[in-house]
């Protein structure tokens, strides 16, 4: 049976995109199991297993369970009194806080690292202090390339997770429960550990196991901040293909990575589906009071000033250090002082940057919107169970991006791309399509809500009308979700500006981005070097938070999904 024109639509619309993620996702992924599971062109598993069942493997993968695990337990031990405090209490300044507190998240991992450099480093204003109060001749603490390092760049970067979600839930849980406990007779701490941890459990496990995630793929926190003597799965991928070229061990441990990476995001989901619950939640306005006792004023102030401290001090001295001798380090980014043909000045990464992301927002929108309306015209035809399993499947196919890692998808197209039929490799279209794929799902999670909160009626009465679905799109859809669309522009912007793990294998010398050239500034010795690193850490950084704060101002309410 021919399915009907209209019926085709959905399929005509996701083709591209599908075609889109076939050719930048699942083909380079392929091409590593195959690179993975053969060596010198015959098919070797018994050599992929020994090289990975071999110590120095085990080694690797043992030490990025290991940061992983101890990052999540400190990100836990230092979110959780915030997360009470931000379910529990209203107090001025709350919503400025709870931006602030985002910040970090969509940071560059190679600003983090420079500013915990900065901060833990010999020239740390707290060594400074300490050598002016009590005289020391050399600095007492030097924290650079230390475990503690990572440790602490690492609750920087997710601190937020585990305020937004398991705050956000903790405040909507009702309090009567916890005191019908108490009036029965239990104690503060057995009402705590009876009634309330049961019912924040799940968000507690998804919680965890997100930012035990991010952690275990972490890259560029570990690659500047642990320097030689720290290695995880990211950085020997990386060490493997750009320093060793050795393709086929970095192969095998991508897909050691892609696997386990893969087994700890279907957890997550399964943990997620426990928040669904059907539980009495109340509006976190009715369960949030003023602190009125002296100790209650003093917990959320200690919090609020303990957190705004870890979380704006490597911001703001990273700012204040870059600016150290003035502006030189920043007029520097346009010199030549070598005067070499084959010398790319600094600044020359900012316009790379700008335009590759330029591109990457452009191409974006096109495919978010494309997957959008295909999603919408999906669901409007969805008659059975069968057909919203498609669209549920459809939808998960184009995130699976978001949790794999960019060192792998880096080194899929090295694999993948240097011979026809995309013979692409170290052509700046690759790097616009592997920030793209990187960008999408933010530009979808923002798009798609959006167009589905938009009133059928509207449609319906301009197609009545004779208008085309081109034009009910511009003039109907458009005007109201612009703001949303805004939003996912702005996403793909920032996030193709930060892009630091696929491009540092990508992209030719003579075409760096800015992460690319903060990592060889501060890989190359010198005060000038180290200056111009700083300074295009902190240019990145203020791009990053303008974006940040404009998606704040753009966001629609009550429709977005991140």
């Amino acid at each position: 049976m021919k399915k009907s024109p209209s019926k085709l639509i959905p399929y005509a619309l996701l083709s591209l995109p599908l075609l889109f993620l076939f050719f930048f996702y699942f083909y380079p992924l392929a091409e590593i199991l195959r690179a993975s599971l053969t060596w010198e062109g015959g098919l070797q598993l018994s050599a992929l297993l020994a090289r990975l069942a071999g110590p120095p493997t085990l080694k690797v993968i043992g030490f990025t369970f290991w940061q992983a695990l101890l990052s999540t337990i400190l990100t836990l031990v230092i979110g959780l009194p915030g997360a009470y405090i931000f379910a529990h209490y209203d107090f001025p300044g709350k919503s400025i806080f709870n931006a602030l507190t985002t910040v970090p998240f969509v940071l560059p991992t190679v600003v983090v690292a420079t500013a915990f450099t900065i901060l833990l480093g010999p020239k740390s204003p707290l060594n400074e202090a300490l050598i002016s109060w009590f005289g020391f001749s050399h600095p007492p603490l030097d924290l650079r390339y230390t475990f503690g390092a990572i440790l602490l760049a690492h609750v920087f970067y997710n601190y937020t997770l585990v305020l937004r979600m398991v705050g956000g839930f903790w405040a909507n849980l009702d309090p009567h429960l916890e005191q019908a406990a108490r009036t029965l007779g239990a104690s503060p701490w057995q009402a705590f550990r009876q009634v309330t941890l049961p019912l924040l459990m799940p968000s507690l496990g998804a919680a965890s196991l997100l930012v035990f995630i991010f952690c275990f793929t972490s890259f560029g926190v570990v690659l500047i901040l642990g320097g030689p003597h720290f290695v995880t799965l990211e950085v020997e991928v990386y060490r493997q293909t750009v320093n060793f070229t050795n393709l086929p061990v970095a192969a095998g441990l991508s897909l050691v990575q892609i696997l386990i990476t893969l087994l700890l995001t279907l957890t997550y989901s399964r943990l997620q589906s426990g928040l669904a619950r059907p539980l009495d939640l109340r509006p976190y306005w009715s369960t949030q009071r003023r602190p009125q006792t002296g100790g209650e004023v003093a917990l959320v102030m200690g919090n609020t000033l303990v957190t705004l401290l870890l979380l704006t001090a490597p911001l703001l001295t990273l700012t204040i250090r870059s600016f150290g001798s003035g502006i030189r380090y920043y007029s520097a980014l346009f010199e030549n002082p070598r005067s070499s043909i084959f010398y790319v000045p600094p600044f020359e990464a900012v316009r790379n940057s700008t335009r590759f992301a330029l591109i990457t927002m452009l191409l974006s929108l096109v495919l978010g919107i494309l997957i959008s309306l295909g999603f919408l015209q999906a669901d409007k035809k969805s008659v059975d169970n069968e057909q919203s399993q498609k669209t549920w499947l459809l939808d998960a196919l184009f995130m699976l991006p978001l949790g794999t890692s960019a060192v792998t998808l880096g080194l899929g197209y090295l694999l993948a791309m240097g011979r026809p039929p995309l013979n692409l490799r170290g052509t700046p279209l690759l790097i616009i399509c592997g920030h793209t794929l990187v960008a999408l799902p933010f530009v979808m999670r923002s798009l798609l809500p959006a167009l589905k909160a938009v009133q059928p009626s509207l449609r319906e009465a301009a197609t009545t009308l004779g208008a085309s679905p081109a034009r009910v799109f511009w003039e109907i859809d458009l005007p109201i979700i612009w703001r949303a669309l805004a939003v996912g522009a702005v996403f793909a912007f920032t996030v193709s500006m930060g892009e630091f793990g696929a491009t540092s294998m990508i992209a030719r010398p003579e075409l760096p981005t800015i992460p690319i050239a903060i990592y060889r500034f501060l890989s190359q010795p010198g005060a000038l070097n180290y200056g111009q690193a700083l300074a295009m850490s902190t240019i990145l950084m203020t791009v990053c938070v303008t974006g940040f704060i404009a998606i704040e101002f753009l966001r629609p309410p009550g429709v977005q999904s991140f």
